[in-house]
């Protein structure tokens, strides 16, 4: 016997709001229920507590302490609780938490996806609120949702340096990111006894119930699991086309993360650059051997020296990489010029105090970079004349550059013009 079917009526709703998103009978894809909800929260669950993680340490690394030259977020308060003096030991520190943060975030942009779309009919319930318990649970998800999106569209549009968006990236993603992240907290608590319990049940006879389930299920034309297979290798594909930006000779797969020239060139100074001279405004005119001082001020007074000056100072050499929040870095390589101590030494300080760099750039920002005493005071930290044995090129900062291990990259200020030492 054939059953002629016909549409549901949903008496709450009314057969004229069959085609409103917010009738049950208007979200019919068979995927959606409980386990396959789950399973994408328990991955960002992971992946986004790493996320939050390296996104603070990230700033950390900043120095924002160091006002008001470092501090991109003056206001943020007490939610810079954490803050601590970044340390030089190991040298990739940055490299490597940076690396992860943004290859990590780009990675999880299909997961994130489709964890949305599969809760997408919970943002149709009605009535909006049925207790006020529910009605906070409903804002927390409101402000999870915006806030995930906010901050994966600036973290995206960073990594691109395409800053479409109103304000500074720093305030705005430090903020975005406490926001999201306590509304991520309270959804987390409120739904991961939910989801352990979803995980042991696979059977879709046990989803029956969910609100998630459609009442009208259209014909599947894939599994769940070979939804999680699509997600999974969308992943994969993101992972494939950015990861290689941290490694030198990978940088050609990184598709989705150029930086720089597409070809840095050959020879000692061929290796990535983000910004190079002509867009930073330098005039070679200023960076002649006959123009270029380099001006450095402390507790004795002030002294102008030449290149050929620097020269006669005791050199010394450092391999160390540069990593730029953006997610890009390079291997180690080898840097060589005076110890930032030393020059420290030369206005009178025997200790290492904090530092003050200023720049011959026009155009960006951090033309004007402070560094702890602790990064002024290691070994490794220099004022680089030197890359791999031969001068440095105007785009990796001739006639000068400041180089310290473990700093994010905006910090290793290129044309160099002025260093100031002592309290900040």
């Amino acid at each position: 016997m054939v059953r002629e079917r016909f549409p549901r009526v949903y008496p709450a709703y009314g057969r004229g709001m069959k085609r409103s998103p917010f009738a049950p009978g208007f979200w019919r894809s068979p995927l959606r229920g409980p386990w396959l909800t789950s399973v994408l929260g328990v991955v960002l669950l992971g992946g986004i507590t790493v996320l939050f993680v390296t996104g603070l340490v990230s700033y950390a690394a900043y120095n924002p302490d160091l006002s008001p030259v470092n501090d991109k977020t003056p206001d943020k308060g007490i939610l810079g609780f954490y803050l601590f003096s970044w340390p030089t030991d190991p040298h990739w520190l940055y490299r490597l938490n940076q690396g992860v943060h943004v290859t990590l975030g780009i990675t999880l942009i299909p997961v994130l996806l489709a964890k949305l779309w599969s809760v997408v009919p919970r943002l149709f319930t009605l009535p909006p609120a049925r207790s006020l318990a529910h009605a906070l649970e409903r804002i927390s998800l409101l402000l999870l949702v915006g806030g995930a999106l906010f901050e994966f569209v600036t973290g995206v549009l960073n990594v691109q340096l395409d800053y479409i968006f109103p304000g500074s990236f720093y305030p705005l993603h430090f903020y975005g990111a406490w926001v999201f992240f306590a509304a991520f907290l309270a959804h987390v608590a409120l739904k991961t006894p939910m989801a352990l319990r979803n995980l042991r049940h696979m059977r879709e006879s046990r989803e029956e119930k969910d609100d998630l389930v459609s009442p009208d299920p259209a014909e599947p034309t894939v599994s769940r699991r070979g939804a999680l297979w699509f997600v999974g290798g969308g992943s994969l594909l993101l992972f494939a086309t950015s990861v290689g930006q941290n490694f030198d000779g990978l940088r050609w797969t990184a598709l989705l993360a150029p930086h720089g020239p597409a070809d840095p060139g050959d020879g000692p100074n061929g290796f990535q650059i983000n910004k190079t001279a002509a867009y930073a405004g330098i005039r070679p005119a200023d960076t002649t051997d006959e123009a270029w001082r380099l001006v450095v001020t402390g507790r004795t007074g002030t002294v102008r020296l030449s290149r050929a000056e620097l020269l006669q100072l005791p050199l010394h050499s450092a391999a160390l990489p540069i990593a730029c929040v953006e997610g890009w870095s390079t291997s180690d390589q080898w840097w060589r010029g005076v110890r930032l101590r030393d020059l420290a030494a030369l206005v009178g300080y025997d200790d290492s105090p904090d530092v003050l760099v200023e720049s011959l750039q026009q155009r960006g920002a951090f033309r004007r970079a402070a560094l702890r005493a602790n990064q002024v005071a290691d070994p490794r930290s220099l004022l680089a004349l030197f890359v791999n044995g031969e001068e440095l090129s105007p785009d990796h900062g001739h006639p000068a550059r400041v180089i310290v291990p473990a700093a994010p990259g905006v910090l290793n200020t290129k044309w160099v013009a002025r260093m100031t030492f002592g309290d900040l």
